[in-house]
C-alpha cells in the first residue's frame, strides 16, 4: 500500500463512521420522540450542545495549554525547530503556527487551534532533545498535518454529535423519572407497548456507549491518517517510525493530561502502556504504537 492509498483509506472510514453517527442521532431522535411524544425535547438538546461544544472550539486551545502549563517559544530560544517547522508548514501549504514548548522530560506533542490561522504545535522538552532531526520532522509533519486535514473542526463535530446522544438520553430519562412515560403507558397497556418500552429504554441507555465508541474510532483514524499524511510531507516514512518506536518506550506519564485532552497528543499520555486486548482497543485514542510503525515501515513513498 503506498501512502496515497492509505490516506484515502483512513478518509474513507472517518465518514462511514461519521454516517454511522448521523444515523445513530436520527435512530435515538426517533426512539426517544416516540416515547415521550414529544419532539420539542430534541430542539432543546441541539441548541445545550452546540452552545456548549462551540465554546470548547473557540477556547480548546487556551484551555489546552493552560492545562499542559505549556510556555511560548521563541525562534531565537530554538532556530532549528523553527526552521523545521516554518519548511514544513511552507511544504503543506500553512500558515507558521505559534510553538510552545512543554517543561517535562516525557515525550509528547499535539497540535490545537481552531483553524490553521490559529494553530498551534507544542512539544515537550523530552520530545525535542530525545530525537534526531529526522525522527523531529516526522512528528512535527504528523502535528501539522492534523492542522491540515482540519481535525480539530472535525474532532468538534464529532464531540457535538456525541453530546447530543448523550443529551437526547439524559432528557428522555429525566422526562420519565417526573411522569413524562405515565399517558402513553396508561395509552397503550398491551404487550407491544411493554416491549417497545424495554426496546427504547435499552436502545437510549447503549446509544451514548455506542455514540462514544464511534468516536474513538474516528479519532484513531485521524491519527492513522496523519502518520500518512505527515510521512508524505517529509517523503520519508522511516523517521516518524523511528520517532514513534522511542515514543513507545518512553515510559514517563504526561503531567496535566486528562482523558478529555489525550485525543490531541501524537502518543497516548497516560503511560505505562496497559495490555491491548482487542476489547482495550475499543476504548484507546490511539491506535496501537506497533499497528503504526508496521503502517508506516509498509507504505511506499
Amino acid at each position: 500500500m503506498n501512502l496515497y492509498s492509505h490516506a484515502e483509506s483512513n478518509i474513507r472510514k472517518t465518514w462511514l463512521y461519521l454516517a454511522g453517527l448521523f444515523v445513530l442521532i436520527m435512530a435515538v431522535a426517533w426512539v426517544a420522540s416516540f416515547m415521550l411524544g414529544n419532539p420539542f425535547i430534541l430542539y432543546i438538546a441541539v441548541v445545550l450542545s452546540l452552545v456548549m461544544n462551540m465554546g470548547a472550539y473557540w477556547f480548546s486551545d487556551k484551555v489546552a495549554l493552560a492545562m499542559m502549563k505549556a510556555k511560548p517559544l521563541e525562534r531565537a530560544q530554538d532556530i532549528e525547530l523553527y526552521r523545521i517547522i516554518e519548511n514544513l508548514s511552507i511544504t503543506a501549504g500553512l500558515p507558521m503556527p505559534r510553538v510552545f514548548i512543554i517543561e517535562t522530560a516525557a515525550m509528547n506533542a499535539f497540535a490545537t487551534g481552531r483553524d490553521a490561522k490559529h494553530a498551534v504545535v507544542a512539544v515537550t522538552r523530552g520530545l525535542r532533545e530525545k530525537l534526531d532531526r529526522a525522527e523531529l520532522e516526522g512528528v512535527l509533519a504528523h502535528e501539522l498535518s492534523h492542522v491540515g486535514n482540519k481535525d480539530i473542526l472535525l474532532s468538534t463535530i464529532v464531540v457535538v454529535l456525541v453530546g447530543l446522544v448523550a443529551l437526547l438520553s439524559d432528557f428522555f430519562f429525566r422526562t420519565m423519572w417526573f411522569g413524562g412515560m405515565r399517558s402513553r403507558n396508561n395509552e397503550g397497556g398491551n404487550a407491544s407497548s411493554a416491549i417497545m418500552l424495554v426496546v427504547g429504554i435499552a436502545a437510549l441507555i447503549l446509544a451514548p456507549l455506542v455514540a462514544t465508541l464511534m468516536q474513538l474510532a474516528i479519532s484513531r483514524r485521524r491519527e492513522f491518517l496523519a502518520d500518512a499524511s505527515g510521512a508524505l510531507l517529509t517523503r520519508y516514512p522511516e523517521g516518524l517510525a523511528r520517532a514513534l518506536h522511542k515514543l513507545a518506550l518512553d515510559a514517563k506519564p504526561l503531567p496535566g493530561a486528562t482523558h478529555a485532552t489525550a485525543h490531541l497528543f501524537i502518543d497516548d499520555p497516560f503511560q505505562g502502556k496497559p495490555r491491548q486486548s482487542w476489547f482495550h482497543k475499543l476504548f484507546m485514542t490511539h491506535p496501537p504504537m506497533e499497528e503504526r510503525i508496521a503502517a508506516l515501515q509498509g507504505m511506499k513513498v
